[in-house]
């Protein structure tokens, strides 16, 4: 990756929708070689794929999220890899990664409410060998994701309503 690459890259971050022409302009540089660059980045795997940032209170379709903590012995040969690509695997899961700390991997995962969540990591996680601990933390309300800001000035971004 060169300057211009790294350029169009953080770009594309902030809004993955600009038109190749604007990005052009943004970079000066011709269109079709914009359109060239993000082939080769995504041919190489810099760009895994473009996605939309969805504001979930807003859109009518109730959803939980919940990061889950994990401390985990790690395997040798393999540390926490074979495990945490097996985490990645299920459908609730939106991301995982290896972190420091107290604990060793970070989940985030979605459901339609907690007991769903609570279900996923004592069926599906917490079972799991090499898990020796687990922490749940569901998240009530979201500021920013992925460099978005989820609130504005009408107020919205209400926390998410529970009960024990």
């Amino acid at each position: 990756m060169d300057a211009t690459d790294t350029a169009l890259v953080r770009l594309l971050e902030e809004n993955s929708r600009i038109p190749a022409t604007e990005l052009a302009a943004m970079l000066s540089i011709p269109a079709e070689e914009v359109e060239e660059r993000i082939r080769a980045l995504q041919a190489e795997g810099v760009i895994r794929r473009f996605t939309a940032v969805v504001d979930r209170a807003r859109s009518g379709e109730a959803e939980v999220s919940a990061i889950i903590e994990l401390k985990v012995s790690p395997e040798r040969d393999h540390g926490y890899d074979r495990l945490a690509e097996r985490i990645a695997r299920f459908d609730e899961v939106r991301s995982v990664r290896l972190i420091t700390g107290t604990y060793d991997l970070h989940v985030l995962v979605t459901g339609r409410d907690m007991q769903e969540i609570a279900r996923f990591v004592s069926e599906h996680i917490a079972p799991m060998e090499r898990i020796r601990e687990t922490a749940t933390h569901i998240i009530m309300k979201s500021y920013k994701e992925n460099g978005a800001l989820m609130v504005g000035r009408d107020g919205g971004g209400d926390r998410q309503p529970f009960s024990f």
